[in-house]
């Protein structure tokens, strides 16, 4: 399983000690995630190839997939999708994801054979060229996403028009979506308005507030209001005594 060997080759090898019910790499690989080491090391291909090859054929539990437990990157996402469209529950906030990922997640979101029921991409730059690639996913009539969090990615009011308009296009399954430490403006606003009055629309919660700074950095931004808050405290005690 070293560098110079290709993914067909990894994963040909791994079927054959799978035939000879051989678990010993899987379990070291096991072991090894276990430990969060794979999250410090850089994975050619072919490891990456064996890497989806174990998850998704192991007996562990595919509910929740972490991405920071492997290598919290856009470039591990996008080697380890497979594994994503298998899993329930995603988690990838704060994990420094662009529009790429956005594009790639969609199409997980339109496929038929997605079990992806829970996305949180929190506290990452995807703007809103980003989430009108994601929105393309949402919309689709295949898509059975029922929890979208996408606080503190820098969305503004654009950005919403295409979610108003994903969320309106599929209707049927999205009961929770966190759009806070965002930018929607008056526009934005208004589009949310309307859509908690539509009785087609299944949004059980709908997390808009507190709205974000223009300025602040993705990933930052709610750790920067806790300090803004502890510095009016401490403003405050010092005015009294």
């Amino acid at each position: 399983m070293n560098d110079t060997l290709s993914p067909e080759k990894s994963i040909n090898l791994l079927h054959c000690l799978n035939e000879l019910n051989d678990d010993s790499i899987v379990k070291e690989v096991q072991h090894h995630l276990s430990l969060g080491h794979l999250s410090k090391v850089n994975l050619s291909p072919a490891q990456w190839s064996a890497l989806v090859f174990i998850l998704l054929s192991s007996e562990a539990d595919l509910d929740e997939f972490d991405l920071r437990k492997y290598s919290a990157s856009e470039e591990a996402l996008l080697q380890l999708l497979p594994v994503v469209k298998a899993c329930k529950k995603a988690q990838l906030g704060g994990c420094n994801l662009t529009e790429r990922s956005s594009e790639a997640l969609s199409s997980i979101l339109s496929s038929q054979s997605s079990r992806l029921r829970e996305l949180d991409m929190s506290d990452n730059n995807l703007q809103d060229s980003g989430v009108k690639l994601l929105c393309v996913g949402l919309g689709s009539p295949h898509c059975m996403l029922e929890t979208l969090r996408l606080s503190g990615c820098q969305i503004t009011g654009t950005g919403f028009t295409s979610l108003d308009t994903a969320v309106r296009s599929n209707p049927s399954y999205l009961k929770e979506l966190d759009l806070s430490y965002n930018h929607p403006g008056d526009s934005g606003m208004k589009l949310l308005s309307d859509q908690k009055k539509d009785p087609h629309v299944k949004l059980d919660i709908l997390c808009v507030e507190p709205q974000g700074v223009q300025w602040m950095r993705p990933g930052l931004r709610k750790c920067k209001c806790v300090f803004d808050l502890l510095a009016v405290f401490t403003s405050f005690f010092h005015t009294l005594y």
